[in-house]
């Protein structure tokens, strides 16, 4: 199964006011591990980028400049994610986004029902905890010490493996399907089962009586008929 893990950095919250994407970084999983291909833009919103965003992830004006636009990258980056799943923490706002974007180009939308949240999933396990990345890594162990600002490549690196532990661990179980839903169970899981029927004994008949005849030349003071049961 082949999944994207993705993260957008933007100028705001919201694209109908005039915020954009500045930042697209996504990992290509296949059966959960890292293929190694990722997918980062560094985009140009043609507009200014507010304070309170440039705190947050630190892409300014002077940086942006002279990199390309949505329109040079969309189709690129639908390419790339085809129909894989999208594992996003809250999947809203970058599906509110990237919709919008792709959506003032006249490109191929992305269904919602394509995006994992990982933020719903740590939700549902972890009622009432902090759900966010930095609260997850904390959690599960993950160094985030180069998380000194947002940045949708590292921390869509970072999400990878949050998302494997929300899922179960690196190897949640010994099952054949590696299936997942959108809330990091197992579909059509496989465990063993007991056998409905004992498989038969591979002596035959004249071995167990040869044994029996055998045991029996011992007389009765060995140990051996004691010690194993008739039957």
């Amino acid at each position: 199964m082949r999944e994207i893990v993705l993260d957008t950095e933007t100028t705001g919250f919201e694209p109908e006011q005039g915020d954009r994407i500045v930042e697209i970084g996504a990992v290509e999983l296949l059966g959960h591990v890292p293929t190694g291909r990722v997918f980062h833009e560094y985009i140009n919103p043609e507009r200014a980028m507010p304070q309170e965003a440039f705190q947050v992830h630190g892409l300014g004006d002077e940086f942006l400049r002279d990199k390309p636009v949505f329109r040079e990258v969309g189709q690129k980056f639908l390419d790339f994610v085809g129909d894989a799943k999208l594992v996003i923490h809250n999947a809203a706002f970058d599906m509110k986004f990237l919709n919008a974007e792709l959506g003032w180009l006249g490109l191929r939308q992305l269904p919602w029902d394509q995006a994992v949240d990982t933020l719903g999933i740590a939700r549902q396990r972890f009622p009432g905890s902090p759900a966010s990345l930095d609260a997850l890594c904390r959690r599960f162990g993950i160094d985030n010490s180069n998380r000194t600002l947002h940045g949708a490549l590292l921390d869509s690196e970072i999400l990878a493996e949050v998302y494997l532990e929300l899922i179960g661990g690196r190897q949640p179980d010994f099952g054949l399907s590696t299936d997942h839903g959108a809330s990091g169970t197992l579909e059509n899981e496989w465990r063993p089962q007991p056998r409905p029927n004992k498989l038969p004994s591979r002596i035959t008949a004249e071995e167990a009586a040869a044994h029996a005849a055998f045991v029996a030349k011992l007389g009765d003071d060995v140990l051996w008929p004691q010690a194993v049961p008739e039957g």
